[in-house]
């Protein structure tokens, strides 16, 4: 997955760009529909066997259709951890198809996961030890200076949330590698000795009084008498059905596993995202309320020195008193927002929680990820081809298939015993332990077995089957709420893109109030109350615009996390368009 250019990123998180529009850059479709096509990987890759991203090379997965697997060649690329996290570039030193069947979609893609680059030469993140956590966790307070691309980037596998996940994927693909090991046999070695003394009974049917021992050793061990040697030194014993079966259900629940993982890293990516808008835009209020207070704390004097002078009511006087009052305690709530904002994000990017965290956005911007007049059922389908949760839930249902199979195929296949043993074995009466001499024992066994009479067969078969119907019934669940997260994020972009607009608007007209209102004081043709109301409005409105721009940047991101971060351009084509909504005009200082 490409990464966004170094200047772009600066040019849009610092407001040289403050009406981009980043259609081309998301990847959004742009036409009626999008063919979801179906593919399989040529090869499984386990997570943990490569030494770098490099070695992961997939291009997909099945897809179920009515309880059945069908696949066919397809060009949708694997998603790799550690380049999902590259939504955007670092801008600092530190930081790191398908066609719809009425109101459903008849298949889903899946990806398989390929392998992250890990801090500990084997595949993973680990975890810090307690003692570097605790001094890092109790440092010193620190004052951090971030903005979104930054912010965005330093979500990854060393973040706890992300790397539990990562580390189930490692964990799913140990046990495919186990399924598909399941028929080699085990190594048995050791001794083995053995003591009888008194009766027993021989094999015509006599009773014996004898004292007698033996001893094995080598390959296998547990022989006694004329028995074969009961812990054979190899040993292959399993189910033919789960030799067969065990690994494709293991694959498919590591494919589930790891687009989970996926899932998980873009839901921390809009935590993150979220937390620093929110971050801003109390930055930007508490600005907006100092000038307010400014504003008043000037409008509070020049009354009371018109009450002093006579030439106004002491009543004025205190109502502007007031008013400033009012907005000082405004401003302290804002700074409260600043302080717990600033939290959230830390928590978000699991960085120390002394730390004070700065943006570097000087403005609050309308930021256009995605084209306005965009087609919704085009982004819709979209979401249903890129989300990993629906991708997830695909690949358990063809795990739960792969379950149903084994069940249905299980009575027909044998359970397998295969054994061999070698070594020294000897004995004799008493304590008498002599005539050691090698030993050689094969054993072969097959048997079938129908489980309680075929009624257990019958409903083994049953509760498999339903496993597979709710999977489905479980996809069809996820289809639903990705399409109405998409609607329900381009339906808040489309409105509170009209209120950036109006809102706009009323913070000019609100200027030209409060500048006319002020000449006419300092004219001497008023009195300094009647500035009050055009303060008021002004601040409110430039309070409206700021939460209507941070509404608006909520939704895109918001809308980019419904449809999977489709990010997916080279970054040489990587190109921002001028025919935004807000290209004609700047962005509101705060």
């Amino acid at each position: 997955m490409p990464r966004f250019p170094f200047r772009l990123c600066m040019a849009i998180t610092r407001g040289l760009i403050p009406a981009a529009s980043l259609a081309s850059v998301v990847g959004c479709a742009s036409g009626p529909s999008l063919a979801l096509q179906s593919i399989i990987p040529t090869e499984s890759i386990a997570i943990d066997r490569a030494e770098s991203p490099e070695g992961a090379d997939s291009t997909g997965s099945p897809v179920i259709e009515s309880s059945t697997i069908s696949s066919q060649a397809g060009s949708i690329q694997p998603v790799v951890h550690d380049e999902a996290m590259q939504v955007v570039a670092v801008a600092t030193e530190q930081s790191p198809s398908q066609e719809h069947a009425g109101d459903r979609v008849v298949g889903i893609p899946i990806d398989d996961v390929a392998p992250l680059p890990m801090t500990d030469g084997i595949g993973a993140t680990a975890v810090q030890a307690p003692s570097s956590i605790e001094q890092s966790t109790f440092s010193q307070p620190n004052l951090i200076d971030l903005n979104l691309p930054s912010a965005l980037a330093m979500v990854g596998g060393q973040h706890p949330v992300v790397g539990f996940a990562q580390w189930r994927v490692r964990e799913a693909y140990a046990q495919l590698d186990r399924a598909n090991v399941l028929w080699l046999p085990s190594i048995q070695s050791g001794f083995s000795f053995y003591r009888h003394d008194g009766n027993y009974q021989a094999v015509d049917g006599q009773i014996v009084d004898v004292n007698r021992n033996s001893f094995q050793y080598g390959l296998g061990a547990g022989a006694v008498g004329a028995g074969t040697t009961q812990r054979p030194g190899l040993v292959a014993q399993f189910h033919l059905a789960d030799a067969i079966f065990q690994p494709e259900i293991a694959e498919k629940s590591a494919w589930a596993r790891g687009h989970a993982a996926s899932a998980v890293l873009n839901e921390q990516l809009l935590r993150v995202a979220l937390a620093y808008i929110e971050l801003l835009d109390a930055h930007q209020d508490s600005h907006i309320l100092a000038e307010s207070r400014g504003r008043a704390a000037e409008l509070a004097k020049i009354t009371a020195d018109f009450a002093e002078a006579g030439e106004g009511l002491q009543a004025d006087a205190d109502r502007m008193r007031t008013e400033l009052n009012l907005i000082e305690n405004r401003w302290i709530a804002s700074r409260e927002r600043i302080e717990i904002a600033s939290a959230r994000l830390a928590q978000a990017l699991s960085i120390n929680a002394n730390s004070q965290i700065m943006p570097l956005d000087v403005n609050a911007i309308p930021l256009d990820l995605v084209e306005a007049g965009a087609d919704k059922s085009s982004l819709i389908s979209t979401g249903l081809s890129m989300r990993p949760e629906l991708k997830e839930s695909q690949a358990l249902v063809a795990a739960a298939c792969e379950a149903f199979k084994r069940e249905k195929y299980a009575p027909f296949v044998p359970s397998v015993l295969l054994g061999y043993s070698t070594g020294g074995f000897g004995g004799g009466l008493g304590n008498d332990l002599s005539s050691v001499a090698g030993r050689y024992d094969y054993n072969a066994v097959v048997t079938w077995e129908v489980r309680n009479l075929g009624f257990g067969e019958h409903a083994a078969r049953r509760e498999s089957s339903a496993r597979v119907q709710q999977a489905q019934f479980e996809k069809l669940q996820i289809m639903d709420r990705v399409a109405m997260e998409v609607s329900e994020a381009f339906s808040q972009i489309e409105f509170r893109r009209q209120q950036i607009a109006i809102t706009q608007h009323a913070i000019h007209t609100a200027q030209a109030s409060y500048d006319a209102n002020s000449e006419r004081i300092r004219d001497g043709e008023g009195l300094p109350i009647e500035v009050l109301q055009s303060v008021q409005a002004l601040e409110s409105a430039r309070r409206a615009y700021l939460r209507a721009v941070i509404d608006f940047n909520q939704a895109q991101f918001n809308l980019q996390w419904a449809l999977g971060w489709p990010v997916s351009a080279p970054a040489d084509q990587l190109v921002v368009t001028e025919q935004s909504q807000f290209a004609d005009s700047s962005p509101i200082e705060f």
